[in-house]
C-alpha cells in the first residue's frame, strides 16, 4: 500500500500512488491492476470526528464517464486542504477503493490578547484572520503574529514581540492567546539629507509630516516610522523643489536603519537637486477648430521670467481644461509642452489644446470608506458616470479629497471598462479620526487667565459637516459658542452655516465697563476660483453694557467713567448684513512661509435693530521665504465706519478700538481718541484706522526645529483717529475729545512656539512714537494649550 501525506507543488496523487502518467487519463478505469472507485460516493473516509464523511466525499468529483480517476482524486485533495479544516490529509488505496484519512484541525473557541495596553483589542482584532469558531491553522496563526507586530511597528514600537499560545479544551476545541510584549516606543533619532545645497536639512524637514523624537515625544505620534508616511513625505519634498524652480529634482534613495541597541531609526534621504529654472516663453496653442488660443491666455497662471513652478503649471492645465470643456469640447485635453534652454536655465512652456481620445467614464467605484458616505466623496468630482473622461478633473478631485482632512490615504486609479471607449475610475480611501476634544488654557494681558473646553467634528456622521461646541471661562471673560457648517448646501459647492454665541467680558482693567453679548449669524460661502471666495452673512446680536457703580458714583477719585460710556449703558440690538472677499494662496494656513492672504469685509447695520452704520475693513498678509531659513512677513490693515440715516452719530462702542493688534507696545484700546473729561481717560474709539507691520521670523540657533520654537523681529506703525460720536449730553455732561491722528510706531522682538499644546507668543516692543494720552505696554504674552 502506498500513502500520500501533504502533496505539494505539482506532485499529483496519481504520481504519489505509483501511477504512470499515461494512467492519469480519465478513460482508464484500471491502474497497475487496481481499479479506482467507480464514483465519489464509494470513497472510504477515516479519522473524521466532527466533519461528516459525506462532507469529505463532496470534495471529490467524478471524472469522465462518471468514474473517479486520478485527476479527480488529485483535485479533491487540494480542495480539502484549501478548506483549512484539516491538519493532515492522506490518500491511499486498498484494493480497488480509495481511502481518505484525515486529521482535523482544532476549532478555536476564543481569540484573546494579553499584554496589550497601548493598542486596544478593538484595533488588533479586525486585523487577525484567526477567528472564534473557525479552524486552527498554524500557518494562519503565524501570519497573524506578523500582522500584530506590524501594527505595533506602525505605531512606533518596533521592538514589540508577539507569541501565539494555545489552551487545549475538550471536544477538539482550543483557546488561542496572543501574548504581546509591547516594548518601548521606538524613536526616530535622525532625519538627514544628502545632496541638498539650496535648502538645509531643517528646511526640508519642515515639509515632512515625519519628525524626529525629542523630549515632547510623549505628546506626539509624528516621530513614529511609517513607510507609507515616509513615502508621502518624499513626495512632499519633491513638490517643494518642483514648485521652486528645480524641475529636474529627484529623490535618489531613502535609507532607513534600525539600531536595536538604541531602539531608534535613522533615516537618510539622498536627493539630486539639479538646476534651478525660470519660466521662459509662455504660449497657448490650439489644435481644436473654433478654440481661439488668445481667449484662453487670461487663465494662464505661469509668467515668463518667474521661477518655474510645477503647481502653477498644473493649475493652468486644470483651468484651461475646464474652460475648454465648458465651451462644449468635452474630449479636448490640455497638454503642457516644456522646452529647456540650458544656456539660460529657463523652461518655455506651451499649453497645447488638442483632441483627446473619446473615452467615457463608465463607473466610479468608491472603496475603503467605512465612515464617510459615498456621496461626500463623489461630490468632489466635477464629472460623473457617463461624462467624458478628463484627467485634469480627476487630479483636481484627488487634491480636493486630500485637502478635506477626512482620510488618511487617497488614491485614484483607473482601469479599462467594458468597451474600448469606457474607463472605470477607482477611488480608494482610508478614513481617519476627524473629531477633536480639547481642553485649552492660556493667558493674555487683556483677558487674564482663560480656560476652554470644546468638542468639534469636521465630518459629522460621515456627512462632511462641521460641528463645534465650546465653552470658555476666564479671569475676565467667559462664554460659549456653537457652530455648524454644511459645505455643500442644496447639493451645490456652497457652504452654509450658522453660529450661536455668548461672550461676557470685564473690560475694567483698560476701560470703565463690562459687556455681555448674545447673538448669532447665518453664513454662505461661494467659491469664485480656487483661491478666491465670497462670503455672505447676516449677524444679529444683543449687547448689554454695564458700568460698575464705582465708576459712576460721582467720586472722581475712583475713576469716573466717560459720560459717553454712561449714555451707552444698557441693551442695544445690532442687525447687519455683510459680505467678505477672501484671497488665499498661502502654502500652509497654520505655519505659512509663502503666499498671500487678503480679506476685505463690509457690514451694513440697520436691517432692523437699534444702530445704523456701514463698516469696511481690509487686512492683507504676505509671506515670503528669504535666504538663510528666514521668513519675511508684511501686513497692511485698515478700516472705516460711518453712521447713516436720520441720526448719523455713531454710538461710542461702535467705533474702532485698537492696541497691540495694530501697533505692539500699547495696551488694549491704548491707541486713539480719548475723553479728557473722564478721570480714567477712557478710550472712545475712532472711525478710521490703518497700520502696517514688517516682521522677519528665524529659527533659533541650537534649538531643534522639531521643537517648533523660533524668534522674530518686527516694526509696527499705525493710528486710530476721527471720533464722530455724540459729544454733548446736556445736563449729563460733555466729552472733551482728544483726537491725535499722528502715526504710532514701535520695534521689538518676539518668541513664537508652535507647541503641541497650542501656539504661544511673547512680544516685547519699544515704542518709537506715540500720542500724549496713549497707554503703553511693553510686554505682551498670549498662549493656549490643547491636550
Amino acid at each position: 500500500m502506498t500513502c500520500v501525506s501533504r502533496v505539494f507543488g505539482r506532485l499529483s496523487v496519481a504520481t504519489a500512488l505509483g501511477i504512470g502518467a499515461a494512467a492519469v487519463a480519465p478513460v482508464v478505469p484500471y491502474v497497475n491492476g487496481y481499479a479506482f472507485a467507480q464514483s465519489a460516493s464509494s470513497i472510504v473516509v477515516r479519522g473524521n470526528q466532527r466533519i461528516e464523511a459525506d462532507a469529505v466525499r463532496a470534495y471529490f468529483q467524478n471524472g469522465a464517464n462518471g468514474r473517479l480517476d486520478a485527476v479527480a482524486v488529485d483535485e479533491g485533495l487540494r480542495r480539502l486542504y484549501a478548506t483549512g479544516l484539516f491538519q493532515d490529509v492522506r490518500v491511499s488505496r486498498s484494493g480497488g477503493a480509495i481511502v481518505v484519512t484525515v486529521v482535523e484541525n482544532s476549532v478555536i473557541n476564543n481569540v484573546n490578547f494579553k499584554g496589550n495596553k497601548r493598542i486596544k483589542d478593538a484595533v488588533i482584532a479586525p486585523e487577525v484572520q484567526s477567528k472564534a469558531r473557525g479552524p486552527y491553522s498554524a500557518n494562519l496563526v503565524q501570519a497573524d503574529v506578523q500582522r500584530i507586530e506590524e501594527i505595533y511597528r506602525r505605531s512606533g514600537r518596533a521592538a514589540a514581540s508577539v507569541e501565539a499560545q494555545t489552551v487545549t479544551l475538550p471536544n477538539g476545541r482550543i483557546d488561542l492567546v496572543f501574548q504581546i510584549d509591547e516594548g518601548k516606543k521606538t524613536k526616530i533619532k535622525t532625519i538627514d539629507f544628502v545632496g541638498n545645497e539650496a535648502y538645509s536639512d531643517g528646511r526640508l524637514r519642515d515639509e515632512m509630516n515625519t519628525t524626529r523624537s525629542n523630549f515632547l515625544s510623549w505628546l506626539k505620534s509624528s516621530d513614529v516610522y511609517d513607510p507609507d508616511r515616509l513615502n508621502a513625505d518624499l513626495e512632499l519634498v519633491r513638490r517643494f523643489y518642483m514648485n521652486r524652480g528645480y524641475a529636474d529634482f529627484r529623490v535618489v534613495d531613502s535609507q532607513v536603519d534600525f539600531d536595536e541597541a538604541e531602539n531608534a531609526y535613522s533615516i537618510t534621504i539622498t536627493v539630486e537637486e539639479g538646476t534651478k529654472y525660470d519660466f521662459g516663453a509662455i504660449d497657448v496653442e490650439s489644435n481644436v477648430a473654433d478654440v481661439d488660443p488668445d481667449s484662453l491666455r487670461r487663465l494662464v497662471e505661469t509668467k515668463s521670467g518667474g521661477t518655474y513652478d510645477a503647481e502653477a503649471v498644473d493649475k493652468t492645465v486644470e483651468a484651461l481644461s475646464i474652460e475648454v470643456a465648458t465651451r462644449g469640447y468635452a474630449f479636448a485635453r490640455v497638454r503642457p509642452r516644456g522646452s529647456r534652454d540650458y544656456a539660460t536655465n529657463s523652461i518655455s512652456v506651451a499649453y497645447v489644446v488638442e483632441e483627446g481620445p473619446r473615452v467615457y467614464v463608465e463607473r466610479i467605484n468608491v472603496r475603503g470608506n467605512t465612515r464617510t458616505r459615498d456621496y461626500v466623496i463623489r461630490r468632489e468630482f466635477d464629472l460623473a458616470e457617463g461624462d467624458a473622461y478628463n484627467q485634469a478633473l480627476i487630479n483636481r478631485a484627488e487634491r480636493r479629497l486630500k485637502n478635506l482632512g477626512y482620510f488618511e490615504r487617497v488614491v485614484i486609479s483607473s482601469e479599462p471598462g467594458s468597451a474600448p471607449d469606457r474607463i472605470v475610475v477607482n477611488v480608494d480611501v482610508v478614513d481617519q479620526a476627524t473629531g477633536e476634544f480639547s481642553v485649552a488654557g492660556g493667558y493674555s494681558t487683556s483677558d487674564g487667565i482663560i480656560g476652554e473646553v470644546g468638542i468639534a467634528e469636521k465630518n459629522f456622521l460621515g456627512r462632511g459637516q462641521y460641528v463645534k461646541l465650546s465653552g470658555s471661562w476666564g479671569e475676565r471673560t467667559n462664554g460659549f459658542e456653537f457652530a455648524f457648517t454644511e459645505p455643500y448646501f442644496l447639493g451645490h459647492r456652497i457652504s452654509a452655516g450658522f453660529d450661536v454665541y455668548r461672550k461676557y467680558r470685564d473690560s475694567t482693567n483698560y476701560a470703565s465697563y463690562e459687556s455681555d453679548v448674545i447673538g448669532g449669524a447665518l453664513r454662505l460661502g461661494l467659491p469664485i476660483t480656487e483661491n478666491l471666495q465670497l462670503g455672505l452673512n447676516y449677524t444679529g446680536y444683543n449687547r448689554d453694557i454695564t458700568i460698575p457703580s464705582v465708576y459712576k458714583d460721582g467720586d472722581s477719585s475712583n475713576g469716573e467713567a466717560s459720560v459717553g460710556l454712561k449714555q451707552a449703558e444698557g441693551e442695544t440690538f445690532t442687525s447687519s448684513v455683510g459680505y467678505t472677499l477672501v484671497y488665499n494662496s498661502l502654502d500652509n494656513n497654520r505655519n505659512p512661509s509663502e503666499g498671500l492672504y487678503a480679506e476685505f469685509k463690509q457690514d451694513f447695520a440697520g436691517v432692523g435693530g437699534d444702530v445704523n452704520f456701514i463698516r469696511s475693513t481690509a487686512d492683507a498678509r504676505y509671506y515670503h521665504e528669504l535666504p538663510g531659513e528666514l521668513i519675511g512677513f508684511v501686513r497692511l490693515q485698515g478700516g472705516h465706519i460711518a453712521g447713516w440715516g436720520d441720526d448719523e452719530d455713531l454710538r461710542i462702542l461702535d467705533h474702532f478700538y485698537k492696541g497691540p493688534d495694530l501697533v505692539r507696545g500699547f495696551r488694549t484700546s491704548g491707541i486713539g481718541p480719548r475723553d479728557l473729561n473722564s478721570p480714567n481717560l477712557d478710550a472712545i474709539g475712532g472711525t478710521a484706522y490703518f497700520g502696517g507691520t514688517l516682521e522677519v521670523q528665524f529659527p533659533l540657533f541650537g534649538i531643534p526645529k522639531d521643537f517648533g520654537l523660533k524668534g522674530a523681529v518686527f516694526a509696527d506703525a499705525g493710528t486710530v483717529m476721527n471720533f464722530e460720536g455724540q459729544t454733548d449730553f446736556g445736563a449729563d455732561g460733555t466729552i472733551d475729545v482728544w483726537d491725535d491722528d499722528s502715526i504710532r510706531s514701535s520695534v521689538g522682538a518676539s518668541l513664537l512656539w508652535a507647541s503641541p499644546l497650542g501656539p504661544i507668543r511673547f512680544d516685547y516692543a519699544y515704542v518709537l512714537s506715540s500720542g500724549e494720552y496713549d497707554k503703553e505696554q511693553a510686554f505682551r504674552f498670549s498662549g493656549g494649550t490643547k491636550f
